[in-house]
């Protein structure tokens, strides 16, 4: 592991460097007294064997001894195994807090490439895995490296040919686990991309269940979510049986070695350089060389845990945002609205050009209405004015000075965006609106639905504005949904308007109140409209038309009309549906 890998796992443990000292501390007590338990036993077996029952009250006073320890040892044990877990689990929060964070920051294009299953998988699945790892590697290490270094001089001590031969089992049982390991670290890797292919699989198939079940398409889903978990079961199967082969050995290692103690030590009692309670000592330290091993398993499967979500959380941490702040950026005192392209050059990576050399000027209180056919970029075009997407080259300003040297926030807080598509959060209707402006007060969201003519149909809801709309608003109706958007954009208040399609998706009657709505809401803004029926913007100050060149005609409705070009045919078109 890299040394600033190492630095940055160390400093998870930083906030919480007190606990973490006591639990390695109660793990090493605990540890240390498990080496001294079977020295006990041996004291208490050799002076019965030697002085029989006139060391009653001596091995009595042991017994107690011994059985004190056990009661420290418990509550070590009790300390580090509660607050131990306690810990990993903190780190996790704290880390699991880091990736969320940090994925509000990532911009549009991040998730245009990104599934949102997949950062479901980093922060759910990967910040468990490093909670156990954070929890156990360290505890483990410690404590069967006090038992095997201990186990390893005490025995030497007693007598150390015997001790020899057990040591020698130690590297063939080491190498055998690291070759097991290796290969159960292949497929958990594996498994884990496979996890996280299938949480992208589900969270696309249920998001989308109404068009699913729409289209009868429940077999087709299916299909591919059987594919998916399928191939999941074969990476967990190839890792199971690394797994399986890796315990089998480490058993038939633990049969071999109290046999092989048992055969040497035999052999050193009739040769006098033993005596029955050195056995007896061996074969109850016999396990301080197994458990080491047998816990190298564990402590390698949460080391290859956690080195795979470690390498998974660094990647999505290390993605910087396309979008920041520069250092220099200036809150200006007022926003007015104007708005203004410069050379602007958009693509979406290495698709077709959007926009080159784009040349716009949008005064402040305008309203403007852009149409074209789908494909030319009136929805990139406003998408770049709050800064969702950064053009590649030329500039866009604000009252004269450059978006991008203007705060993000304060850029977006004066930014107001009713789209086609509204999405609306589990919760009421009242924190549906107030998310446009966060603490408004029932009096300030009450207006908003009013002036977005929502009030009457929320006050016939079962609990008015605190009825809960179900997941994404799905007890509303489409136009009932609009308008809690709108109602949201009219509590931000912004001085500019980006209205994307708000209309199109509605019935007749519904549409002919949000467009009251929206054009309420316009009065006094800068306006940019998104039109798709054309005949919903003929009263537009300005109407520019888009092609895969830019902007190809602009005017008002009877000027275009007047010019016989692309917008009059487009209007000509729609006006026969």
């Amino acid at each position: 592991m890299r040394k600033k890998d190492l630095k940055q796992l160390i400093s998870f443990y930083r906030p919480y460097r007190w606990l973490f000292a006591a639990d390695l501390f109660c793990a090493f007590a605990a540890a240390g007294i498990a080496l001294v338990l079977p020295l006990g036993v041996r004291y208490i077996a050799d002076h019965l064997l030697e002085n029989g029952f006139s060391e009653v009250p001596h091995i009595l006073l042991a017994g107690l001894l011994l059985a004190a320890l056990v009661v420290v040892q418990t509550l070590c044990t009790y300390f580090f195994d509660y607050q131990g877990h306690s810990l990993g689990a903190k780190i996790e929060r704290d880390m699991r807090a880091q990736m969320f964070f940090h994925c509000q920051k990532l911009s549009f294009r991040y998730y245009d490439e990104h599934t949102v299953g997949d950062l479901m998988s980093r922060i759910t699945n990967d910040s468990l895995s490093l909670s156990e790892f954070f929890h156990h590697v360290p505890e483990d290490l410690l404590i069967q490296g006090v038992k095997l270094a201990g186990a390893s001089v005490i025995l030497l001590m007693i007598h150390w040919q015997t001790a020899l031969i057990v040591l020698a089992f130690l590297p063939f049982m080491a190498l055998y686990t690291l070759h097991f390991n290796k290969k159960m670290g292949s497929a958990l890797k594996r498994s884990r991309e496979s996890m996280s292919r299938i949480n992208a699989q589900t969270e696309d198939s249920l998001s989308g269940i109404r068009v699913v079940q729409s289209f009868t398409g429940e077999a087709l889903e299916n299909e591919k979510f059987s594919r998916q978990n399928q191939q999941f079961l074969e990476d967990r199967r190839s890792g199971y049986q690394s797994e399986a082969r890796l315990y089998c050995g480490m058993d038939a290692f633990g049969g071999l070695l109290p046999i092989a103690i048992v055969v040497f030590g035999g052999l050193a009692i009739l040769n006098g350089s033993m005596a029955l309670t050195d056995l007896l000592i061996f074969l109850l330290y016999i396990g301080y060389f197994t458990g080491p091993i047998q816990s190298l398993v564990n402590t390698t499967r949460l080391l290859q845990e956690g080195k795979t979500s470690f390498r998974r959380y660094q990647e999505l941490m290390e993605t910087e945002p396309d979008i920041q702040d520069p250092p220099d950026a200036q809150v200006p005192e007022k926003i007015c609205g104007k708005l203004e392209f410069h050379g602007v050059d958009f693509r979406y990576g290495e698709e077709k050009q959007i926009f080159r050399g784009l040349e716009l000027t949008v005064e402040s209180g305008e309203y403007v209405a852009l149409v074209g056919a789908s494909g030319v970029g009136k929805t990139t075009l406003c998408s770049l004015i709050p800064r969702f997407y950064d053009p590649q080259q030329g500039s866009i300003l604000l009252d004269g000075t450059p978006i991008n040297q203007i705060p993000l926030r304060v850029l977006r807080q004066n930014v107001g965006v009713v789209q086609q598509d509204v999405y609306l959060f589990t919760g009421t209707v009242a924190e549906n609106i107030a998310y446009g402006k966060p603490g408004a007060s029932r009096e300030e969201i009450i207006a908003a639905a009013k002036q977005a003519g929502a009030h009457e149909f929320i006050e016939e809801l079962s609990q008015g504005y605190d009825t809960h709309i179900g997941p994404h608003g799905v007890k509303l109706s489409g136009g009932q949904q609009q308008r809690l958007s709108i109602a949201r954009v009219f509590l931000k208040d912004p001085p500019i308007l980006i209205l994307d399609e708000a209309t199109s998706a509605l019935d007749f009657h519904s549409e002919k109140i949000v467009q009251c709505s929206l054009e309420q809401l316009a009065r006094h803004r800068t306006t940019l409209v998104i039109a798709h029926r054309l005949s919903t913007v003929r009263n537009a100050g300005r109407i520019l038309v888009l092609d895969e060149s830019g902007v190809c005609e602009q005017g008002t409705h009877q000027e275009l009309m007047e010019q016989d070009g692309v917008y009059a045919s487009l209007y000509q078109a729609s006006s026969e549906f």
